[in-house]
């Protein structure tokens, strides 16, 4: 079996796009909310998504980060488990729904939403909203360009 090939460099053949996405993915992390929660949520909604690209590189950043192999695993199944507070279960929540937009009736619902603000201000929901919009945004380019895990090691990671 012949080792994947990304099907196209966006990073250079659209150049300034790619790098206002890249800069709007860093102004998107720029906050009070700590990078393992933001990392677990990336890793959340890569594999919601089907991003392979995106799970590994989010695995790898959640880990160099100082979450453990335990939580790292569990997050495909965080409502399941001990693993992670109420905080983070929301946060988790609000991810899945502003991800899976097509699969409720009420996107988002209010109920939902009243539940996050219960555990984060106005600006940290903001930026809850900016890091799933952006992480959404990279796995679509992840997954349509067949992105090759583990070549953001060689690279650098944007995703």
């Amino acid at each position: 079996m012949s080792a994947p090939v990304q099907r196209l460099d966006v990073s250079t053949l659209s150049a300034s796009a790619y790098r206002t996405l890249t800069a709007l993915d860093s102004r998107s992390a720029e906050g009070t909310l700590p990078a393992p929660l933001l990392d677990l949520l990336r890793l959340r909604v890569s594999q919601l998504n089907g991003c392979a690209y995106c799970v590994d590189s989010h695995t790898a950043d959640a880990l160099a980060g100082g979450e453990s192999v335990a939580r790292v695993a569990a997050v495909a199944a965080w409502s399941e488990g001990p693993w992670f507070d109420a905080r983070e279960r929301s946060a988790l929540a609000l991810a899945e729904s502003m991800t899976r937009l097509t699969d409720a009736a009420d996107r988002v619902p209010q109920a939902l939403w009243d539940e996050v603000a219960s555990h984060f201000d106005e600006q940290e929901l903001s930026q809850l909203v900016m890091v799933i919009t952006v992480i959404n945004a990279w796995n679509r380019l992840g997954v349509a360009l067949r992105m090759v895990p583990e070549s953001y090691a060689a690279a650098g990671s944007a995703a």
